[in-house]
């Protein structure tokens, strides 16, 4: 477990950054404050009635399986790009771009044969769902994404091969499903923002440096450098559990950290701190590490 005295030439050093760097310190300090009422409370969440869409059939070890692939307009949209720009970013980098999905529970069904199945239900954004429809690409995309979403919250393996039912635009019942009210992480800017529309990578996205470290048993901070910034303009920052996933602005940085921590991620907070050129982020952690 890292020394909280380690901190201390930190918070020495940014003593003397002034006004800047006291509301960051103000900001952590309200995220560990926050902890204890977080621990307490479950985050919000709103229930949503997806449409159907389209039906695949599929099969795993245990037999068929179906999936849903529905639509409701409470769901966020992916970033809204064309293809050959989404197509060039997949090239690039696999783990660049998501799309926000609702995977519902695993429910028992009965096949057009009565032989026994099992269905999932997949929710996309509604606008992205009837785009989707006039894509063959975008439609296989969303496939693949949505099976490896069920593979790993399930611990399934699941066929890559499958097809998609011509008569039926869903099998059984489509469930209600709760989602998170809940935004990402907001970046808060410290300083004036500012950032140059003519920076642009070389190579693709570059990994910036990440320092870690316990302020307390409940609450890590993080600090990414990224030089090439003078703001948090095209930022973007997803906190998972145990994971950490940043992006920069036209593809300058590109973050894909693993976190051995159980994170709550609904009351971590971030800031840009202008002087440093740094991404600096509390993460509360939801159970003290052994």
């Amino acid at each position: 477990m890292a020394d909280s005295k380690l901190l201390v030439p930190e918070l020495s050093e940014a003593e003397k950054m002034g006004v800047e760097t006291a509301r960051f310190e103000e900001l952590l300090l309200q995220a560990s404050k926050e902890l204890q009422q977080a621990q307490t409370s479950r985050p919000e969440s709103t229930q949503i009635q997806p449409q159907p869409g389209f039906c695949i059939k599929t099969n795993s070890s245990e037999g068929k399986v179906f999936i849903n692939i529905c639509h409701s307009p409470s769901i966020p949209p992916p970033a809204d790009m064309t293809e050959d720009e989404l197509l060039q970013m997949l090239e690039e980098d696999q783990a660049g771009f998501r799309i926000p999905m609702s995977l519902g529970e695993p429910h028992a069904e009965l096949d057009a044969k009565g032989q026994g199945c099992t269905a999932y239900d997949v929710a996309v954004n509604s606008d992205f769902y009837r785009r989707m429809q006039n894509s063959d690409f975008l439609r296989e995309l969303v496939v693949t994404i949505a099976r490896e979403g069920l593979e790993d919250k399930y611990s399934l393996q699941l066929n890559p091969e499958w097809r998609m039912l011509k008569n039926r635009s869903f099998l059984g019942s489509i469930s209600q499903q709760n989602i998170r009210s809940q935004q990402r992480p907001r970046i808060q800017e410290l300083g004036n923002l500012y950032t140059p529309d003519s920076l642009r990578p070389e190579e693709g996205p570059e990994k910036p440096h990440l320092n870690l470290w316990l302020e307390a048993p409940d609450l890590l901070l993080a600090e990414i450098d990224l030089p090439k910034l003078d703001g948090a303009l095209g930022l973007s920052l997803e906190i998972g559990e145990n994971r950490l996933v940043m992006g920069g602005p036209q593809q300058l940085y590109h973050l894909d950290a693993y976190i051995p921590l159980r994170i709550n991620s609904e009351e971590s907070k971030a800031a840009f701190h202008r002087k440093r050129k740094q991404l600096m982020v509390a993460m509360p952690l939801l159970s003290v590490p052994s």
